[in-house]
């Protein structure tokens, strides 16, 4: 009887596991056993994504290095807190030079790792670059005048701005735990454009800030429909290779030959990603150079004041760019990714701090707890 009892659970199991392969297939979701297979998303994941590279170029910006290099000591709570989390780099630059830097494991100053959703603000300054080249004439424009399908039912009321304030209406699924939902799809799958392709307008945009990376993943398809070129060589073109980067960066795609994923796997290191907070932090101008108007850096960083699911106002968040307004004094923005990857910059002291990690804090209102760590343990040694 047990063997007979053990037999029909096997042959259950196998049926089960059958009809859940059949359907799978049917319902295009073979992704599934990737994200089974990997389980959750890593800082290593360019290993086992198809990539697209963004050459540096031939002659580097070196970063010049503070008479202080690496003399300061951090409070023991910080310390602490990259042994919790798993840091792998934490850089600090202070008046555009390196102040402090720290790596763990095997990283080191060349070492690449997946920025997640920092990508989500790399992307909004390429909008801001595409906008003062004229490629794009204003964020007020409709997707509809770049995407043709967004011109029919209710997408075709979607701005760019609304996608900036993450605000289009979609109807996206930001679920990181469901094997299932869009965000695990657009990680691991291999058919953004299909995925876009099935989104639908739920409420009028420009009505309620929701956090959706498909926001961003629009935004990028605009921004090869209005440059003729991919998202990564836009980058390396106008981005990249004007801010110096010492280093390649990768973005991975869909598919060889793909798409972007846009709204993550923007794939650097520390100093390389510190040079998009100090862009910022000089209003878009690189020693000299303009390359994002001052003026849309400005309005990236000002607050869009929509309503919240909870009923609040957006007071922290701008174009893809997070907000920590009045800080003990400070007016703060910074870059985030899933993880704990951070570009946080701090204009009163002329600071740009990167942290890149395994792990993050646990979340107080719209922020973190590692990112208040951070900031006020540099507050209390660098002045």
């Amino acid at each position: 009887m047990a063997r007979k009892a053990v037999r029909n659970t096997g042959l259950a199991f196998l049926l089960v596991a059958g009809l859940a392969a059949v359907w799978l297939h049917f319902a295009d979701k073979n992704y599934v056993y990737t994200a089974l297979r990997y389980n959750f998303p890593d800082i290593d994941d360019y290993r086992i994504f198809d990539q697209r590279k963004i050459e540096a170029p031939a002659a580097a910006t070196p970063w010049p290095v503070s008479k202080n290099y690496n003399t300061l000591t951090f409070p023991e709570e910080l310390e602490v807190q990259h042994r919790q989390l798993e840091s792998v780099a934490f850089l600090v630059v202070k008046q555009d030079s390196l102040l402090h830097e720290q790596y763990w494991e095997s990283y080191d100053a060349t070492s690449l790792s997946n920025s997640f959703s920092v990508a989500k603000s790399i992307v909004s300054v390429l909008v801001g670059i595409a906008l003062k080249e004229g490629k794009i004439k204003s964020l007020e424009q409709p997707v509809s005048d770049f995407l043709p399908e967004f011109a029919e039912g209710d997408k075709a009321a979607i701005k760019l701005k609304h996608l900036l304030y993450m605000s289009s209406g979609l109807n996206w699924d930001e679920t990181y735990t469901s094997p299932i939902s869009m965000t695990t799809e657009a990680y691991y799958g291999t058919n953004l454009k299909k995925l876009i392709g099935r989104l639908q307008a739920v409420e009028p945009p420009g009505q309620s800030f929701s956090y959706k990376s498909g926001d961003t993943q629009v935004l990028s398809f605009v921004l090869e429909a209005a440059t003729g070129k991919s998202l990564s060589e836009y980058a390396e073109e106008k981005l990249w290779r004007r801010i110096g980067a010492a280093h390649d960066a990768a973005w991975s795609t869909d598919r060889p030959d793909g798409n972007e994923k846009a709204y993550c796997c923007f794939f650097s290191n520390a100093r390389d990603f510190a040079r998009i907070g100090q862009l910022y932090l000089h209003n878009g101008v690189w020693h000299g150079d303009t390359i994002v108007d001052p003026a849309y850096v400005k309005a990236s960083l000002s607050p869009s004041g929509l309503p919240t699911d909870e009923g609040k106002t957006t007071d922290f968040y701008g174009y893809h760019w997070w907000l920590l307004p009045d800080y003990k004094g400070q007016d703060i923005f910074y870059a985030r990714g899933i993880l704990g990857q951070y570009i946080v910059v701090m204009p009163e002291k002329e600071l740009v701090i990167v942290r890149l990690g395994r792990k993050r804090g646990e979340r107080i209102d719209h922020h973190y707890s590692d990112l208040f760590t951070m900031i006020d343990a540099v507050n209390k040694v660098v002045q």
